[in-house]
């Protein structure tokens, strides 16, 4: 009697418990009662769908129980409320250009909110920004949370004026680089691009629309900028600009040494403050391996026999990457500043290599990897991509286990291939089948954080196992 008991027992919990997962798991149907302002905005195609469920990772594949596709930020804050009022509240996942690469802009059996419709809404999608001046008379942009980098870039350089920190690839959406943070070469003077945002609109969790700045609501601005998309869905963004420059002088530096070239990282990101005209414009670095073919698109055809002796010979080679900007009233002594700025640098000698180009091409330099990666079929595959702050005082010991794995074959089990890249930043702002390809491992230089009135600082890590030209890493 007591065995029955007990078996009785355990198969009424069962059972309890499947209801109340069965209940959970159909909450998503809820949805089609969703009031017809929104219901009109749901949509369940199955093209949709499909789309929502992959992002640029292409290893998470969640489906979505439906895609919102807003016409007004209003239409945002209703979703979410609608959303609060159900007894289980639905997954909303925001999603600019999907450049996550685990699956964040995903909703399992939620709904995903295509934030590019809201091009559209705003100013029929033709302008991009509205620069206007503040009473310091400092410029800045207003510009919508589902706008990409590039657009935000061509915007401003027709009135002259650019934004101060930017990422490596540009076809990005504004909101999606300021839930991170926003980092590359430029960071260590000017800071990420969380730091040079002046004022946020954000659609709360309670679907409350929301202007927050440093000032005003500031809990919500610093938890929204570089929150993950925790705290809120970004709308819109002031931010902040400054003089464009024309032109750059574009530098590879290639070091066999990893002490002489984490060093030279380290001075020349000593340079930060934002007004110094001695101090270097983009700093960040890279590893060339050798595995051939090797990537030297770059350099000179008449130099690219030396440099793949020099990467034979070492097995590994590190490359700062060093950007000087200039303009016509810095043209006649351009070439003296690049000059001091490389002096007393310890790269192999004669292993410099320049280039001058536009400042948007220089911007701009990835998309064309990109174009040459779609041709390829090679864009769309998985990217293991993991990104990492590493403390100044210990960046030697990861040079040290690339090596180990690089020299004793190790790195066959390391889903890199390739590379390792160095930058600085200034401030905290804030992975196919896995087969060993060329890969990129990115280090960001040293950051400074300012700590109890000392210094310290680190390198940003990103390591990326991705089939972009082998025998070389870039930063992403």
């Amino acid at each position: 009697m007591a065995s029955y008991f007990r078996l009785s027992k355990a198969l009424i919990l069962l059972w309890l418990t499947y209801i109340v997962l069965t209940q959970a798991q159909s909450e998503p149907w809820s949805l089609l009662k969703a009031p017809k302002e929104l219901a009109l905005k749901l949509i369940r195609d199955p093209v949709t769908l499909s789309l929502a469920s992959i992002d640029y990772g292409h290893i998470v594949h969640d489906n979505p129980f439906e895609v919102f596709e807003p016409s007004s930020i209003s239409d945002i804050s209703n979703l979410i409320k609608f959303s609060n009022s159900l007894a289980i509240p639905f997954t909303i996942a925001p999603r600019g250009q999907a450049h996550s690469v685990h699956g964040q802009a995903m909703a399992d059996d939620g709904v995903v909110v295509n934030m590019t419709k809201l091009n559209g809404f705003r100013n029929g999608g033709r302008t991009v920004v509205a620069i206007v001046s503040d009473g310091t008379g400092a410029p800045y942009a207003d510009v919508g949370a589902e706008q990409i980098w590039i657009d935000v870039l061509h915007a401003t350089l027709e009135r002259g004026l650019t934004p101060l920190s930017w990422t490596d690839y540009l076809f990005l959406s504004v909101g999606g680089t300021l839930s991170n943070a926003g980092i590359s070469g430029q960071t260590f003077r000017f800071g990420p691009q969380i730091s040079n945002v002046h004022e946020l609109d954000v659609v709360t969790g309670k679907g409350d629309i929301v202007t927050c700045s440093a000032k005003s609501n500031s809990e919500l601005f610093y938890g929204v900028l570089g929150g993950l998309g925790q705290f809120g869905v970004i709308t819109r963004a002031r931010i902040a600009l400054g003089p464009a420059p024309t032109r750059v002088k574009w530098l590879h530096l290639l070091y066999n040494n990893f002490a002489a070239f984490s060093g030279d990282q380290e001075y020349l990101i000593s340079f930060n403050g934002r007004s110094e005209t001695n101090a270097a414009d983009y700093v960040e670095g890279f590893l060339m391996l050798n595995q051939p073919p090797l990537d030297l698109s770059f350099y000179p055809e008449s130099d690219r026999p030396r440099i793949t002796s020099l990467v034979t010979q070492y097995g590994i080679i590190y490359i700062i990457e060093l950007v000087k900007y200039y303009d016509n009233s810095s043209l006649e002594h351009i070439d003296e500043d690049v000059q001091l700025l490389v002096q007393g640098l310890k790269f192999v000698p004669t292993f410099m290599f320049e280039k001058d180009v536009s400042y948007e091409e220089f911007l701009n330099r990835v998309h064309s990897d990109e174009l040459t990666l779609r041709s390829q079929g090679l864009w769309e595959v998985p990217h293991p991509w993991l990104n990492l702050f590493v403390p100044g005082s210990r960046i030697t010991d990861f040079d040290e286990v690339l090596g180990y794995q690089y020299y004793t074959g190790g790195r066959r089990e390391m889903p890199l291939g390739s590379p390792t890249s160095t930058d600085p930043s200034p401030r905290p702002s804030s992975s196919s089948d896995l087969q060993p390809q060329p890969g990129t491992i990115s280090v960001l230089p040293p950051v400074i954080f300012p700590q109890r009135g000392t210094h310290d600082t680190s390198s940003r890590l990103g390591i990326l196992a991705e089939p972009r030209t082998p025998g070389t890493t870039s930063l992403g």
